[in-house]
């Protein structure tokens, strides 16, 4: 019988095996978040350079009591509070402790694909909001958006951090809409999005001065190396972060700085790489208006408020499950 650990690193190989075939070379974003990944995806929130995460959190601070009463939308039914990649869900606590002020029993379902992650969230609120009831669950999006619909009564699923621009437009859209098959009318998404701006910003929050993001990236490699038996030399690759006017968005990058071959024995197999020839790891899309009501309207979802930083850098979204037609 086949292990979950035995599953995941069969879908590992697949997913590098599928990758590293084409030209140019790209590497699965999920690839990222094992327990060190998702350790330096902290440190990197905390950073000066990265604005998104401070920034989204003054947001919530200010309209998070508004949020909450905008989602029950009239109902006195308690709100169960779903969160999708939640991580160490630092932001969330401002939410819940919103929905502790109106509510008596408040429930949150944590998601994630790290188990570490899950247990952090899980022992730094039970502390801080003892009165929460956290209700973890280690899934991959697809996995969670499923256990989604099991969760009985109205839902507010957190969708913050601007974790969607991390797919291609036509997959957020497609991401939102399982999404939105799997509420119940009247449930809401509140949706964390970040805007496009100055390249002079966007770069160093994503090629920081002390080289967190550098580490996070080659974490990838170490993680092959791990899972697969390969041997990337991590220090025959260097970060690149490179802004894409034409498509909004940031791109990651891992380069070769030397012609060389890796070899991956799990896939019985090597590449080659020649000097200068990069695997495209990440993307970040910086969204504008249109582009944003373009995902949300394929998804089926209904726009009903967006609240913004005085400097319109980051904006949150109360999307709606409307009732079917």
């Amino acid at each position: 019988m086949e292990t979950p650990q035995t599953a995941l690193r069969s879908e590992i190989a697949e997913d590098v095996s599928l990758g590293l075939c084409e030209h140019p070379k790209w590497l699965s974003a999920k690839l990222f978040y094992d327990d060190e990944g998702s350790r330096l995806f902290e440190e990197i929130t905390r950073l000066p350079e990265y604005y998104l995460t401070r920034t989204e959190a003054a947001i919530l601070r200010q309209h998070a009591g508004e949020m909450i009463e905008l989602a029950a939308n009239g109902s006195a039914e308690p709100i169960k509070l779903v969160e999708l990649g939640a991580g160490s869900a630092s932001k969330t606590t401002i939410i819940l402790e919103a929905a502790s002020r109106t509510q008596t029993h408040v429930e949150y379902f944590p998601i994630d694909v790290s188990s570490a992650a899950l247990d952090e969230a899980g022992t730094r609120l039970r502390s801080l909001l003892p009165q929460v009831r956290v209700k973890p669950l280690h899934l991959d999006y697809d996995s969670g958006m499923s256990e989604v619909h099991k969760i009985a009564g109205r839902k507010l699923v957190l969708f913050i951090g601007s974790s969607i621009g991390n797919f291609e437009p036509f997959e957020a859209s497609s991401i939102l809409a399982s999404l939105r098959r799997n509420l119940a009318p009247g449930d809401a998404v509140l949706l964390g999005t970040d805007m496009r701006k100055s390249s002079r910003i966007l770069i160093p929050a994503y090629d920081d001065a002390r080289g967190v993001t550098a580490a996070f990236n080659k974490n990838i490699l170490m993680r092959i190396n791990r899972e697969l038996g390969a041997d990337f030399n991590l220090q025959q690759f260097v970060h690149r972060a490179r802004w894409n006017a034409k498509l909004s968005r940031i791109e990651m990058h891992l380069e070769s700085i030397t012609r060389q071959c890796v070899a991956i024995p799990d896939l019985d197999r090597s590449f080659y790489f020649a000097k200068g020839e990069t695997i495209h790891t990440e993307n970040s899309y910086k969204f504008t208006p249109p582009m944003l009501e373009s995902v949300i309207a394929n998804a089926g979802l209904v726009r009903e408020q967006t609240w913004m930083d005085r400097r319109k850098w980051f904006s949150v979204h109360l999307l709606r499950a409307a009732e079917s037609e």
